[in-house]
């Protein structure tokens, strides 16, 4: 799974990626500091994977991890390659998600490429970017599209009639809605199968892109107040999640040994877990469940797509369980946290594997 950290210029994209990472990349007052993008796999902490290792005896625990790439920023007219739009909208479409940072605190040692802090404002020239670099493809795709329709086979036919509604909507400044538009299937992280599940006519959409806000905040307004209150509406209104989170503090602070960090947490009265929330709410975003396995000799955490099988999570395991397979032992984590040796309940290949389970895979 790859999320792609994306904004306007000098608003804490490469200071978040340090955050998340706690990599030291550099974090510079000048616009596009971030030429060629940083990648890392980031663990996802769960207090629940804490939970079974306890109770199974493990002392070495794996995480769960998404892959970040913090890209170049992008400024009004990227589109038509200003700045480094080109590479940073390429990179972009690579994703399966986007984490989208809107600088929400004021500095006087930070320039804005504006001049002022505006949240809503940025977001709407990073989106119309967005939607100008996708009508641009899709008015691509529908000029051949259009000349393959002309032979009148049925499905060129209908890909040709499905780009001209999609291309309308663009140009009207609408961007697309899985939701109510059937034939334009949301971008998937990943489907049951391990493939992706868009359709023959489906694009790479950057407008359609399942996308986090990320508010960045001075840390006295991690709960409410500031220019973030604007932002949450504005993502509210598009119907993305938002969470705030004080990208500076929270750098600083996963560069020190866990005991400082957990000492100026608590000097600052800062509140616990702003990261693992933010992880979280991103793996929520890309639809995925987290099922733990219980050794032989360590306690892990993995990422499935929601409504995925025990035979799909076999394969995430090991493909020789996935080729073997005869029986999922499944536990709640709750149930395995109080009593790891109680009986499992048997269940089979096609058994919908629940957010939480810890799975034991028997092979034929």
């Amino acid at each position: 799974m790859k999320a792609a950290i994306i904004g306007l210029p000098n608003v804490g994209k490469s200071t978040l990626f340090n955050a998340l990472a706690a990599a030291g990349v550099p974090a510079e007052n000048r616009p596009f500091c971030t030429i060629d993008p940083n990648i890392a796999r980031v663990p996802i902490p769960d207090p629940r994977l804490d939970a079974v290792a306890a109770a199974s005896g493990m002392q070495r625990k794996v995480q769960a991890t998404l892959e970040l790439v913090d890209v170049a920023g992008l400024v009004k007219g990227a589109s038509r390659g200003e700045g480094l739009g080109n590479r940073f909208l390429a990179q972009a479409r690579e994703a399966d998600a986007a984490v989208h940072v809107l600088r929400c605190f004021e500095s006087g040692r930070i320039t804005h490429v504006s001049g002022a802090v505006n949240p809503v404002d940025d977001a709407e020239v990073v989106n119309t970017e967005l939607m100008l670099a996708d009508l641009a493809s899709v008015e691509r795709a529908l000029d051949s599209a259009r000349r393959s329709a002309k032979s009148g086979h049925p499905d060129l036919r209908q890909r040709a009639a499905v780009l001209e509604a999609l291309h309308a909507r663009l140009a009207a400044g609408q961007p697309p809605d899985p939701r109510r538009d059937q034939s334009l299937p949301p971008q998937p992280a990943l489907s049951a199968k391990g493939e992706g599940s868009g359709s023959a006519s489906s694009l790479p959409l950057l407008t359609a892109m399942p996308t986090l806000y990320a508010l960045n905040v001075h840390e006295n307004h991690l709960d409410s107040g500031g220019p973030a209150d604007r932002a949450e509406a504005y993502a509210a209104q598009r119907h993305a999640p938002a969470v705030r989170v004080a990208a500076q503090l929270e750098s600083e602070l996963a560069a020190m040994p866990a005991g400082e960090q957990e000492a100026l947490r608590a000097g600052l009265g800062l509140p616990e877990g702003a990261l693992e929330r933010f992880m979280q709410a991103l793996r929520k975003l890309l639809k995925l469940n987290c099922f733990f396995t219980a050794g032989p000799s360590e306690a892990r955490a993995w990422l499935i797509p929601n409504g995925a099988t025990a035979h799909y999570a076999a394969g995430r395991v090991h493909t020789d369980f996935q080729q073997r397979f005869a029986r999922a032992e499944v536990t709640p984590w709750q149930a395995f946290a109080t009593e790891p040796q109680a009986a499992p309940e048997l269940k089979g290949r096609d058994y919908p594997v629940r957010d939480g389970d810890v799975l034991r895979f028997r092979a034929a």
